[in-house]
Formats: structure tokens, C-alpha cells, sequence
């Protein structure tokens, strides 16, 4: 695995949360924090990514994670790339390094992967150039870091430090890169408790979550919880065969209003998005006060900022 750190142990890439020091993880936190402006308010701009190039190839569909890419290196001042994969030279059959090593000869700096194979952001951190940074937008099953970033930001922003907290996280667990990089956020900045509640067949193995509770049960796991986040059903990462009834699901694995009272009454709720409601997540406490799904959306172009602006100081600050 190529290191995501410079020889001064300054961020280069960002590939995973797992390992990443807490102080790192902290100063990508405060950052973030310091981009972030009220609402309806204009939105914090710099100019740190002045003259340079961002490329986005996103070899799997994304709305949310693409846009919050796409705001935030424009944001601090980037020329913005985005490749379209149904027309894209990979789809033609030209090699990935092909397609990297013809967009690094146009001066990208900045490579945002996201791919449904497993390893392909760390094999493109190994053949860039040395003043070229290389971000996961997500991969595969197994991780998604600034998903877990803007997560965790979201959750110190309501409730401060991570000590007591409890944290439930439900739905299709072992599918699920969101839930990977929280527990690697999470397990750095020493959470009080994270639950992780699955139906059996959407179970993860326990060594990769190691210091998790697992749960089959929800009423159990979201019981005095400080944040329950739901997860959605990654239909395209399982067999058709392997698919649960969105209607048995909500019965026996959705948070329900009902079932959100069982957590602490200041609980808050939250989601990565997509949504199906009253699939996972009951319509009503989707939209409810407690609910910080929206937040979490701003909280995404703050981070993706912050993790952009970071790595360029490192390479040319």
C-alpha cells in the first residue's frame, strides 16, 4: 500500500481513515470547521487552490459526492475536471494509467477516484507524479474518508467530544464503505460506544470492526443512543439474490419514530444518502428536528475543502 505521507509525515493522499493519527484526523476537523458559514450566508472561498487543476473521474454514479467535490475545488479556486465514464477513454478500453498519465500531462494536480473495484486509489497513489495528490472518493466496500470525516464533524458539531458518546449505526453494514471509515474515524477519536446493527445476512465480519458491538436487534442498539445513522441498502454491491424485502426490512430493521424514542431524547439522526424512505428510515424521521441529514451535505463540501487545501500545502506549500 502506497504511503499516504510525505517524509515529514504531512498528509499527501487520502486513500483511507484507517491509521490516519488522531492529530491529523483533529486538524482536518478544525479546518473543515473553520469553512464552514451560516446558511444563506455566502459560502467560505480562498484562493489556495489558485492555478490549479482538479480531476474528478468518477467511474461509478454519484450526485452528492461529485458535486461536493466539484463546489469545494472551485471554492478554493481550482480549475474543476470532470470525466463523464459512459464517454470516457476507459470505457474504450484505454488502460487506467493510460487515462491518469494523459491527464497528468495537462497539469492535473489533484486526482478524486472513485471506483467500485477495491484498490484502485491506492494503485494510482503508486504511478502519479511527486506533486501530484490522489483522493478517494470512494471505493468499493471499504472505504469512503471524507464520507467519515464529514460524519464525525457532524457529530462533534452537536455534541462536542467523543468519550461518552454512544453511536448506532444501522442497515447493511457489511456492504458498506460509509460505515467502514466511521468506525476508523470513530475508534481514532475514542468513542464511548459504537453499535453496529444488521439484519444476519447484512452482517460484517467482526474483526473489521474491532472494538464494535454488533447487534441483530435495532431496538436494542438505538436504546439510549447519542446518534443513530441509518444506512441505505447497497442493492449494487450484493447479489439480486441476496436482497431484502424493503418492506420486511422496515419492519424489522427501520428506524421508526417509535423506535427513535428509545434513544437519548437529544438523539440526533442521521444519513449518508441516498435515501429510501421507509425503507431504512421512516419519511417523518427523516424530516424531523432531530434529524441532521442536510447538515451532513454541508458538512461534505467543508471537509472536501479542507482535505484539498491540505494536501496542496503539503505538496507545493
Amino acid at each position: 500500500m502506497a504511503s499516504q505521507f510525505d517524509a515529514h509525515g504531512r498528509l499527501r493522499h487520502l486513500v483511507t481513515l484507517q491509521g490516519l493519527p488522531r492529530e491529523r484526523l483533529v486538524e482536518l476537523l478544525d479546518l473543515a470547521d473553520s469553512f464552514l458559514t451560516p446558511m444563506g450566508t455566502f459560502p467560505a472561498r480562498n484562493r489556495a487552490l489558485a492555478g490549479r487543476t482538479v480531476a474528478n473521474l468518477f467511474f461509478e454514479p454519484s450526485t452528492r459526492t461529485r458535486a461536493s467535490f466539484e463546489l469545494a475545488a472551485r471554492r478554493l479556486g481550482a480549475d474543476v475536471l470532470s470525466l463523464d465514464v459512459s464517454t470516457s477513454s476507459r470505457a474504450k478500453g484505454e488502460t487506467l494509467l493510460d487515462t491518469i498519465y494523459t491527464l497528468q500531462a495537462m497539469q492535473v494536480d489533484i486526482f478524486v477516484i472513485r471506483d467500485a473495484q477495491s484498490g484502485v486509489p491506492d494503485f494510482i497513489c503508486e504511478h502519479v507524479a511527486p506533486h501530484v495528490a490522489v483522493l478517494n472518493a470512494g471505493e468499493s466496500h471499504l472505504n469512503h474518508p471524507t464520507q467519515g470525516l464529514l460524519d464525525v464533524l457532524t457529530m462533534r458539531r452537536h455534541r462536542g467530544s467523543f468519550g461518552d458518546l454512544v453511536v448506532t449505526i444501522a442497515g447493511d453494514i457489511q456492504h458498506s464503505r460509509v460505515a467502514r471509515s466511521a468506525h476508523h474515524a470513530l475508534t481514532t477519536l475514542g468513542v464511548g460506544e459504537l453499535r453496529l446493527v444488521a439484519p444476519p445476512a447484512l452482517a460484517p465480519d467482526p474483526a473489521e470492526f474491532h472494538g464494535a458491538t454488533l447487534l441483530d436487534n435495532i431496538e436494542t442498539g438505538v436504546r439510549d443512543a447519542d446518534v443513530v445513522m441509518c444506512l441505505r441498502i447497497q442493492r449494487e454491491r450484493m447479489e439480486v439474490s441476496r436482497n431484502p424485502d424493503p418492506q420486511d426490512f422496515y419492519r424489522e430493521f427501520g428506524l421508526t419514530p417509535e423506535r427513535l424514542a428509545l434513544a437519548k431524547p437529544d438523539a440526533i439522526v442521521m444519513h449518508p444518502g441516498p435515501m429510501n424512505r421507509d425503507v431504512e428510515i421512516a419519511g417523518s424521521v427523516a424530516d424531523s428536528p432531530q434529524a441532521v441529514i442536510a447538515e451532513q451535505v454541508t458538512h461534505g463540501v467543508a471537509v472536501r475543502m479542507a482535505v484539498m487545501q491540505t494536501v496542496m500545502e503539503t505538496l507545493h506549500g
